[in-house]
């Protein structure tokens, strides 16, 4: 084979996944020259296990991605299938948004973005070594020679890096949905100072739409008034989805069949996913559990593929068609894909910055399921960070960044590269000690101004995003310094909602910190339905009825942020401070953390430990 020098770009990014995409996307519109290299155009921006974005902890990354001026949520709206607030009855902190998505339009969506975006370019082909020199990265070769230059590259492989697909007894070299695997690139990575792991996941089957009993199923309906993602104008609901359970029968079969099943036989060696099990493990884990939810759920208006979310399996396929047949609804389903797992390589990401660069290989970033997450949201996420930092090296210009205090991307980013991983991370809302201020109706706020200042939110959207924010501010404060006089509709609603009647009148602002009050009450005393816009209504109301709540979270950020503020030198040598335990100073010397609140959120690292190096810090790095 004859190797050729191609065009000379800034940024590469290597995978079309959700990482890839949003990576490649943010590089571009940055003014950054870049390519996106996938291993097949015909799944850009694929979805290989379930057709849903949001969810759980993951809505809120969402948000946050189109506040910052990604393309996933923008996406999701776009081709919604169904829309549900998750937690709607739960504190605002929890609330997330979780969208039903059409797979095969999501894929279409993204492709088109892709190929009418300027300084971008998506090519097909197999990049099988990164190049590298004593300065860092110096570009990427394709398997058909082809050598591009490029300053920074982006790694986004998701599960295709040394991909192998199991079944039962079967395993095989595959990406997922039997793509091609990345493998030869393993070897350049690993020649070229990058720590690999292993990892594993899995999917569920997927079955015929019209070999469903669904009389037989619960039906889950969207909600009413679907909210969409960056409080975009609602559409309605496509199609349904449907809940169904597992049984004792259906247990039985499993536990007969352990045997057989690669997770427990040894065959499987990647670490899974401990919030996303396989329907066995599930079994075995929780053997006092009569039985599991399965969600029941469409993957798409042009097809009659259905997803069986719950039923993640690695299990023989003749083993997988008997226990869903032994299901309620299910017993005539008609398999059209097969259930399988998948282990893949991934890097420690403890070897990268806040920024996704590589410590020791500079211009390398690492983003997605390589660095050890799982799920298309922690993967976009941190596509859109690597992307941007890309962009900004090539550009000579400051890295960005964000703080666990501001942002659930920070917050992962974080966990990430100081606390390291040992199995496929996934966000959630608990993983975050600020998560009262980490609402999802408030990501506009936190994040937008930072989109903007980088350049991927547009001008006009801008100068809305500052009306509205003027508009909440005004209405909060006539909340605040309005009252409501003292009559028999005051007295009526205060009685019906279980309080004494008074005849006085009321702040508005106190009337709605009762638990039972809603800003919609407020409203129709003040005579002012319909005239403000109901996001606008229910932000006010977060925000007043949880002002002193969020009033404590911002002096705990204000006490950490010192810790945050506090740089830490470069070239510091942990091994030469007295005082600092022997554990600590070669965790310090190993991850070299930017700041002293880094420092403090490091495994094996004390708060004794923290007070010491304080000390050092402030003489000036003398003993």
């Amino acid at each position: 084979m004859i190797k050729y020098e191609a065009q000379k770009i800034d940024v590469a990014v290597i995978g079309a996944g959700h990482a890839g995409l949003e990576a490649a996307l943010a590089a571009a519109r940055m003014g950054a020259s870049t390519v996106l290299f996938t291993l097949t155009l015909d799944l850009v921006g694929n979805m290989p296990c379930n057709p849903s974005i949001g969810g759980t902890g993951k809505g809120h990354l969402v948000f946050e991605i189109d506040a910052l001026g990604g393309e996933m949520g923008r996406a999701a709206n776009a081709v919604m299938l169904q829309s549900r607030m998750l937690n709607a009855s739960k504190g605002p902190a929890v609330r997330s948004l979780r969208m039903q998505s059409d797979r095969v339009r999501y894929r279409d969506y993204m492709k088109q973005v892709v190929e009418k975006t300027d300084n971008l370019l998506l090519k097909q082909c197999e990049v099988v070594s990164v190049e590298t020199d004593e300065n860092g990265v110096t570009g990427v070769t394709t398997s058909f020679g082809a050598f591009y230059p490029a300053k920074c590259v982006v790694i986004a492989t998701g599960t295709s890096l040394g991909g192998r697909i199991i079944v039962g007894e079967e395993a095989y070299e595959s990406g997922p949905d039997n793509t091609l695997p990345a493998k030869r690139l393993v070897d350049s990575l690993v020649k070229s100072g990058v720590k690999l792991t292993r990892f594993k996941t899995g999917t569920p089957p997927r079955i015929h739409a019209d070999s469903i009993d669904y009389s037989k199923l619960e039906r889950q309906d969207g909600d009413e008034n679907p909210t969409m993602f960056g409080f975009a104008e609602s559409r309605e609901n496509l199609l349904p989805c449907y809940i169904a359970y597992t049984n004792e029968k259906t247990h039985d079969i499993i536990r007969e069949n352990l045997h057989r099943s690669p997770l427990f036989s040894g065959v499987i060696h990647g670490t899974g996913p401990r919030y996303c099990p396989s329907i066995e493990d599930k079994v075995v884990r929780f053997s006092d559990k009569e039985r599991h939810q399965i969600f029941v759920e469409p993957m798409g208006t042009d097809t009659k593929e259905i997803y069986l979310q719950g039923l993640s399996s690695s299990l023989p396929e003749e083993v997988q068609l008997q226990l869903i047949h032994s299901i309620e609804g299910l017993e005539n389903a008609e398999f059209m894909r097969t259930a399988y797992a998948i282990e893949y390589d991934c890097c420690d990401p403890l070897q990268l910055t806040n920024t996704l660069e590589f410590r020791d290989i500079k211009g390398l970033f690492g983003t997605g399921q390589f660095n050890g997450s799982s799920g298309y949201e922690e993967a976009a996420a941190q596509g859109l960070i690597a992307g941007i930092n890309a962009a900004l090296k090539v550009q000579g210009k400051e890295p960005f960044t964000l703080l666990r205090s501001e942002s659930y991307i920070g917050t992962l980013i974080d966990d990430l590269v100081t606390k390291g991983t040992n199995e496929p991370y996934r966000i959630m809302t608990s993983r975050s000690e600020y998560r009262l201020l980490l609402r999802q109706d408030n990501s506009q706020t936190r994040l937008l101004p930072k989109g903007y200042e980088v350049g991927l939110v547009s001008k006009e959207r801008y100068e809305k995003f500052q009306a509205d924010e003027k508009a909440l501010a005004d209405l909060i404060y006539s909340l605040e310094h309005e009252s409501i006089k003292g009559g028999e509709r005051l007295d009526d609603l205060l009685e019906s909602r279980g309080y004494a009647r008074t005849g006085a009148g009321i702040v508005k602002a106190e009337l709605l910190k009762r638990p039972e009050i809603t800003i919609n009450d407020v409203m129709a005393l003040s005579d002012c339905e319909g005239v403000y816009d109901q996001n606008l209504l229910s932000r006010a109301e977060t925000e007043i009825k949880y002002s002193g709540y969020i009033k404590r979270q911002l002096a705990e950020v204000e006490r950490f942020s010192k810790l945050e503020e506090k740089q830490i030198p470069p070239d510091i040598d942990y091994t030469s401070i007295r005082g600092l335990r022997i554990e600590a100073a070669q965790k310090l010397q190993k991850l070299r953390p930017e700041n002293v609140g880094r420092a403090s959120r490091i495994s094996g690292v004390s708060p004794a430990d923290i007070s010491v190096l304080l000390i050092y810090l402030a003489q000036g790095g003398k003993q």
